[in-house]
C-alpha cells in the first residue's frame, strides 16, 4: 500500500535497515518488512514507515450501560459511550468478538469517519453519559486514536474507560495510564500453556499489566470467561485468585463470565454448576466476586465485604442503588465498598 496524506504514523516503533520497522507496542515485537502487517492486524510497514489503519475511524459506537464492561464498582447505573475498531494482538480460539477482532483493517469495510472531537463532543451531548468506553475489539491496537481522544475527554471532565486483554508493553502502558480512570483486563487463564495454546500469548505480560495498573491511580476490575475443561480446574483457579489477593488485593472486583460456542471454539456452555463452584472459592479471597452471563441477581450484586448489607442490586443491565445517599460506603457500619461514585 502506497503513503497517502490520510495515514497516520504509529507510535512505539523502531526503524531498522533495509526499511524493516520493529513494533514496540506490545509483547510480540513485531519486525515487519514493508507491506507487512503486524499481529494485530492494524499496524502496516509502508515504505519504511509504521502506519495504522485505524486512526480517525471507528468499527462501532454505542451507549451502553456502564455495567456491561462489565465494571460494577465504577460509577454504578451510569451510561458510557463506547467505541471500537478492528484488530486485536492475541488469537483466542473462543472469541466472543471475532468478526471485528479477528480482521485485518484492511480488508473491513464497516468503518465510520470520525474525529476525537467528535467522539468527544458526542460523549458529552448523551444523557446520564460518565464518559468513553474503549471496547468491542482490544483497544491498545488503536492506540493512536484512543490516546488523543482519552487526553480531550479528560479536558472536558469526562472519564475513560479501557476493556483491555491487558496484552501491553509497559512503556506504552505507563504513557496512557494517567489519562484512563478505569479498567477492566480480561485474565483467561492462570496457564501460560492455555495462553500459548488457545490465544496465540503469554500469561506473563498480563501480570505484569494487571500489576502496574493496580499500583496506579485507576480503577481495576478483572474479568475472567470460564470456558469448560480449559481454564476450570478448581486447584489452578483457586491459585489465580489467590494471587490476585495477594498481589493487586482482595478488593479488587473479578467477574466470572460464562462461555458460550464462538468462533472456532465448539465446546459446550459452562455449567451453571461450575460457575458456582468457582465463585464459592473466589469469595473466601475476594471481596467483591460477581456471574455473568447468567441469571442471577444475587450473584451480579454488590454487598459490604464487612456485614453483609446489600448495597446495589443488579438484575441483568438494571442497576438500583439501595441507599439514596451511598457514598462508596456501607450506609450501616461505614465500611469502604471501592466503589468509584459519581
Amino acid at each position: 500500500m502506497k503513503k497517502t496524506e490520510k495515514m497516520q504514523e504509529a507510535l512505539f516503533y523502531e526503524k531498522q535497515k533495509n526499511d524493516l520497522v520493529k513494533c514496540l507496542l506490545c509483547p510480540w515485537f513485531c519486525e515487519l518488512k514493508p507491506g507487512q502487517t503486524g499481529s494485530c492486524k492494524v499496524r502496516e510497514n509502508v515504505e519504511g514507515t509504521l502506519v495504522t489503519h485505524v486512526y480517525n475511524k471507528v468499527a462501532a459506537l454505542s451507549t451502553d450501560p456502564i455495567e456491561k464492561k462489565p465494571l460494577y464498582h465504577f460509577y454504578p447505573g451510569k451510561n458510557i459511550l463506547s467505541i471500537g475498531e478492528v484488530g486485536c494482538n492475541l488469537h483466542c480460539n473462543f472469541c466472543q468478538n471475532h468478526h471485528i477482532s479477528q480482521c485485518l483493517a484492511t480488508e473491513f469495510y464497516g468503518f465510520h469517519s470520525v474525529t476525537s472531537e467528535q467522539i468527544v463532543n458526542r460523549a458529552l451531548s448523551v444523557r446520564n453519559n460518565i464518559g468513553i468506553a474503549y471496547t468491542y475489539n482490544e483497544p491498545f491496537t488503536f492506540y493512536e486514536f484512543m490516546s488523543d481522544i482519552a487526553q480531550l475527554s479528560l479536558e472536558n471532565g469526562l472519564r475513560n474507560v479501557v476493556v483491555s486483554n491487558g496484552y501491553i508493553n509497559p512503556e506504552p502502558l505507563s504513557r496512557i495510564l494517567p489519562y484512563i480512570d478505569a479498567f477492566n483486563i480480561d485474565l483467561k487463564a492462570f496457564d501460560n500453556n492455555f495462553y500459548k495454546k488457545q490465544t496465540k500469548g503469554k500469561l506473563k505480560p498480563v501480570k505484569e499489566t494487571l500489576k502496574k495498573i493496580a499500583g496506579s491511580a485507576s480503577h481495576l476490575e478483572i474479568t475472567n470467561l470460564v470456558i469448560t475443561s480449559l481454564n476450570d480446574d478448581e486447584s489452578a483457579f483457586e491459585k489465580m485468585v489467590k494471587w490476585i489477593a495477594a498481589e493487586l488485593g482482595p478488593e479488587v472486583p473479578l467477574h466470572l463470565s460464562r462461555y458460550f460456542p464462538q468462533y472456532r471454539s465448539t465446546l459446550p456452555p459452562t455449567p451453571q454448576k461450575t460457575l458456582n463452584n468457582l465463585f464459592s472459592i473466589a469469595s473466601q479471597h475476594l471481596q467483591y466476586v460477581y456471574l455473568g452471563n447468567v441469571n442471577e441477581g444475587k450473584k451480579s450484586s454488590t454487598f459490604c465485604s464487612s456485614c453483609g448489607t446489600l448495597l446495589i442490586e443488579r438484575n441483568g443491565y438494571q442497576t438500583k442503588i439501595i441507599s439514596a445517599d451511598f457514598d462508596g460506603r456501607c450506609p450501616k457500619c461505614g465500611a469502604p465498598a471501592n466503589i468509584v461514585m459519581g
